[in-house]
């Protein structure tokens, strides 16, 4: 097997080779013994890149307004990098830029970076290795990054957390506002785009939004009101109108301080995650272990109760 060296990889990633990026998200994804090392090298080159989530129900037309934003963001100059996360195997032979069953007129544009990621099995749309693999698109030069998600549901309400914008897309005659109710999603959108708007009840569908946006609206004066956007995004109409919204809504997170303020949360919720993970393979290393069933039997005895029995058992795999 070939020795890695992630300091040639960092650097052929901020030269902006395909090949390179696309090795480190795989290191990234293969959860490798060089992770730490690549996180270091990384660190500082990030923190430049805008990253923008998109979810929505299946059938909404994420890849295609996604592949609208691309066009649009290209336009502009801007480099972007797309990180789809889907429940399927990722593609392999590590082509970052062979995805081109979803985008396929970006495949050969240098300028343009997309992965497909699998959750593997992970709740919330997310694979659990999505914030490092932003990481390396961000430290790849990348302006723009879009994070596109599976649209499975409730669980989509993650994308929040790891976007520095949450766009959420619907579709006339899909039931999508009700849907987006009960699934928490009004809650979490900075930006609604209705797409497909071409389709009768579009603009019922953008009333039924807008109505339920300002039901219970507890803001205050100069909070952000979300937008909501028109699109047909197979035919680019409405997609610079996306794009204002989103320049919109970053202009005021940059205002308030705020934009800084959602990249601080997920660092600190992507520390939490690092560190319950080691924590779970250590005490799933004591499975066997002699210790761990002799809490069991003490708390099977009486004479110790679960929460005790925790305590005892993380000092014990996080002590000295």
């Amino acid at each position: 097997m070939t020795e890695i060296d992630v300091q040639d990889l960092v650097a052929g990633a901020r030269e902006g080779r395909p090949r390179a990026v696309a090795r480190l998200i795989s290191l990234v994804e293969g959860a490798s013994p060089r992770l730490r090392e690549v996180m270091a090298a990384l660190a500082p080159h990030t923190g430049h890149a805008y990253v923008v989530g998109l979810t929505g129900s299946p059938g909404v037309g994420k890849s295609t307004s996604t592949s609208a934003l691309v066009t649009a963001y290209r336009r502009a100059g801007k480099r972007v990098g797309v990180l789809a996360v889907d429940p399927s195997s990722p593609f392999s032979g590590g082509a970052l830029l062979g995805d081109r069953i979803r985008m396929g007129e970006h495949a050969g544009d240098p300028g343009v970076f997309i992965r497909s990621m699998a959750t593997r099995g992970h709740l919330g749309g997310l694979a659990w290795a999505a914030p490092q693999a932003v990481r390396v698109l961000d430290a790849a030069g990348c302006d723009v990054i879009l994070v596109e998600t599976v649209g499975v549901g409730q669980s989509e309400v993650e994308i929040a957390a790891q976007a520095d914008t949450a766009v959420v897309l619907l579709a006339p005659g899909m039931g999508d506002g009700i849907q987006a109710a009960k699934a928490g999603i009004l809650e979490i959108g900075d930006v609604f785009v209705v797409n497909k708007a071409d389709r009768d009840g579009a603009d019922a569908t953008v009333r039924e939004l807008n109505h339920m946006l300002g039901l219970g609206e507890a803001r205050k004066p100069g909070d952000w009101r979300p937008s909501v956007v028109k699109t047909v995004a197979a035919r680019g109409e409405g997609v610079e109108d996306v794009v204002a919204a989103l320049d919109k809504h970053r202009a005021w997170m940059e205002e308030r301080g705020e934009l800084n303020a959602r990249r601080t949360r997920r660092a600190a919720r992507e520390v939490e995650t690092i560190a319950v993970t080691a924590l779970r393979e250590r005490i799933a290393d004591l499975r066997g272990d002699r210790r761990l069933t002799a809490l069991a039997e003490r708390i099977v005895a009486g004479g110790l109760d679960p929460y005790a029995a925790a305590d005892e058992l993380i000092e014990g795999v996080t002590g000295p």
